[in-house]
């Protein structure tokens, strides 16, 4: 087990404060070991190991624990009044109507509460208006490239010496930790992040959602997984099927979409004008939870290289917490938009901008186009080129994803 220091930093303010900590994100990323992580350390600054309650409701020692009244039941039972308590609730939307057991103990305990869930609407629902104001949420996400390499290390016991190359195995096998707990083939690999995906989109989506049309729901996942890096809308997918002689409703389309995105499967990236300063509702750009889903699903595809560069970006962007759009300048776009308090960063990703200058005008022009002094990135595998254009840096996908700084 590595250390995910990005998320307890994150976390280590909030300890002993009131508030409910809430991690979230797709299943199997890794939620469950930081919540053990919180718990190592609660224990090493002096907590009694009683005075902690760890309940994962996926384990089946729990599974009575299904109602808010035994799971309230459950923890008063084992807290004295005076003491202090430390409870962490582990895939809590097992439980129906948690909100009202969460809300009760933060505010009748002596409690300190962690919880975790993998889906979205675990915040959005009506009845989350009892901890509204109250929590405080951290989003997880599957590796970075930088704790690959650490998971890497601490496995094989030596530090991988190219990490260009490295960067090539992270394309291909994604960031699932369960993916890097052995020295797996790729086919292997990829079962392993199918057995997930199954899993996120059984019960995270269909059951959650209520999808009686499994069959459509996966077609529309491919067709997401077959675009990612393209702009497209709900039209577009519905015109897709009708093509395949299947009428699709609009509605259909977007609660589909909706709910896959809940599920942490794919992210919806908005685009933003530039030039009118706007957020614009139309051809958005979808991406992935994780790279590895797109070959578990479909297979191994080159073409898809650019729209998976892309996608790595974007979660990197993510977890350091930028808020992120695509970004449109009259007929040009540029990939992406960082925006984080007061900073902002442009980055355009391409897999290999060869010397040729009508390559070099498409990559970087948008860039040069935009007259602020924010930092601004052209992201490549490129091995040989090293030149910067204008202010705009050159930076090789490993090197972008091991900076500390953007």
């Amino acid at each position: 087990m590595i250390q995910r220091e990005l998320y307890l930093q994150q976390i280590r303010p909030f300890i002993e404060k009131p508030f409910v900590k809430v991690l979230t994100g797709i299943r199997r990323c890794g939620k469950s070991s930081i919540l053990m992580m919180v718990k190592d350390e609660l224990q090493n600054s002096g907590i009694a190991p009683q005075n902690i309650l760890y309940i994962n409701f996926e384990n089946l020692d729990f599974v009575d624990l299904d109602t808010a009244e035994e799971l309230h039941k459950y923890v008063k039972a084992h807290m004295m009044e005076e003491s202090r308590y430390y409870i962490l609730l582990d895939e809590i939307q097992e439980v129906k109507y948690w909100e009202k057991a969460v809300n009760s103990l933060f505010s009748s305990t002596n409690a300190d509460l962690y919880i975790t869930g993998s889906n979205s609407r675990l915040l959005s629902s009506e009845l989350a208006t009892y901890i509204a104001g109250r929590y405080i949420e951290i989003k997880i996400s599957t590796l970075s490239f930088r704790e690959y390499l650490l998971f890497k290390e601490v496995r094989t016991g030596t530090k991988p010496a190219n990490v260009r190359e490295e960067v090539k195995t992270f394309i291909c096998l994604g960031g699932f930790p369960a993916v890097h707990i052995g020295d797996y083939e790729e086919d292997v690999a990829y079962r392993i992040v199918n057995d997930i995906y199954s899993s996120a989109i059984l019960r995270d989506t269909v059951q959650r959602h209520n999808i009686r049309n499994i069959e459509l729901l996966e077609r529309m996942v491919k067709y997401v997984f077959d675009n990612i890096g393209n702009t497209f809308s709900a039209k577009n997918v519905a015109d897709y099927f009708k093509n395949q002689q299947r009428k699709v409703d609009l509605n259909t389309v977007y609660n589909y979409l909706s709910a896959l995105e809940s599920a942490y499967i794919i992210r919806r990236i908005p685009r933003y004008d530039i030039k009118g300063k706007e957020i614009l509702q139309t051809n958005e750009k979808y991406y992935i939870g994780d790279q590895s889903l797109a070959y578990a699903v479909m297979g191994y595809k080159d073409r898809l290289i650019t729209g998976i560069m892309e996608n790595i970006v974007m979660l990197e962007l993510e977890r350091r917490g930028y808020r992120v759009f695509v970004g449109k300048l009259d007929t040009k776009e540029v990939d992406f938009i960082g925006e984080r308090r007061n900073e902002k960063v442009y980055i355009q990703v391409s897999y290999t901008p060869t010397v040729a200058q009508e390559t070099i005008d498409r990559e970087f022009a948008p860039l040069l186009a935009i007259k602020d002094n924010y930092p601004k990135y052209v992201v490549t595998m490129d091995d040989f080129w090293r030149d910067n254009v204008d202010g705009v840096k050159h930076k090789h996908l490993a090197e972008f994803l091991l900076m500390d700084e953007y």
